[in-house]
């Protein structure tokens, strides 16, 4: 059996359940794997957790990919992960969510999540340069305009190479037309 295409989604291990953020999480979770594809996540609580319940429970595939030598103190990877993949490192872990993933939506978070979108967005930046075509990367909220605003205007970063959104569901509609559904 064909294994599912896969879209990663980064998001704070702070989130609180029934707060707008997670709830938000479980419809982006659930959403895409309605439509068949699979959610890859960091594995432990918060977002992570929620866009995993929300995948779960519309009977998708959940992948966490973990890293139980950097983060000592989170126990495992959250109840709702079917499949567990082990990174040694911080970049390994992301390297390893993108290498498993057709997009990518960053869905509101803190230092972690900008770490994983900021490697996105260079990894477009490099693969559009290269003249490949870049990994469908989304952006949601203002939390994240601030940030691109910032980095446009005085680090020079390429605009394109990130789509900025409002909502989750947004972020899921533009990656789902952009994505090839198996």
């Amino acid at each position: 059996m064909t294994s599912p295409t896969a879209v990663s989604v980064f998001g704070s291990s702070q989130t609180v359940p029934g707060s707008p953020e997670w709830i938000e999480a479980l419809e982006v979770g659930s959403r895409l794997a309605s439509q068949n594809v699979a959610v890859v996540t960091g594995g432990y609580g918060g977002t992570m957790e929620a866009v995993s319940q929300g995948a779960a429970e519309a009977g998708g595939h959940v992948v966490g990919v973990t890293a139980p030598e950097l983060f000592t103190t989170r126990a495992s990877a959250n109840r709702y992960v079917i499949e567990t993949i082990e990174a040694t490192t911080l970049t390994g872990r992301i390297g390893v969510m993108m290498d498993r993933s057709a997009g990518v939506i960053a869905l509101p978070g803190s230092i972690g999540t900008a770490t994983e979108l900021l490697i996105s967005w260079n990894t477009n930046h490099i693969l559009r340069r290269a003249g490949a075509r870049p990994m469908p990367c989304a952006a949601v909220g203002d939390g994240w305009k601030d940030v691109a605003k910032s980095l446009v205007e005085n680090i020079g970063a390429g605009t394109g190479d990130v789509h900025l959104v409002d909502t989750g569901d947004e972020a899921v509609s533009w990656i789902l037309g952009l994505i090839e559904i198996l």
